[in-house]
């Protein structure tokens, strides 16, 4: 099985029209993407998430701010990520458990294989 795990993508900073970064080809990441959405104006003291996706693979981008994912796999193993990079995605395979929780400016981009 596929543990979760963080996946860097290219950035390319250009010293007055500021950094941009993409995947640049699909062939870099681990699945087609299917749908794309975005999570805003969580309540810091509020978690989100609380669930596994039974087929969907995902990928979390912190576009903004920060944001701590708590996953746990099939095997039980958890393990936590600290997603405040928007060059670094997270990719969570199927079935695995996660909790999201949201620094209070944190913007989440999420990067999904299936539709809802």
């Amino acid at each position: 099985m596929i543990e979760p795990h963080l996946l860097k993508f290219d950035s390319f900073d250009e010293l007055e029209k500021g950094l941009l970064t993409s995947t640049q080809m699909a062939e870099k990441l681990p699945f087609l993407v299917k749908r794309v959405f975005w999570v805003q104006n969580v309540n810091p003291d509020k978690t989100r998430g609380s669930h596994a996706g039974y087929k969907t693979e995902e990928i979390l981008i912190a576009i903004q701010g920060n944001v701590t994912v708590q996953i746990q796999t099939l095997t039980r193993r958890k393990s936590e990520f600290i997603l405040h990079q928007p060059n670094h995605g997270l990719y969570i395979p199927p079935k695995c458990w996660r909790t999201l929780s949201f620094s209070e400016d944190a913007i989440l981009l999420c990067l999904a294989s299936t539709d809802y």
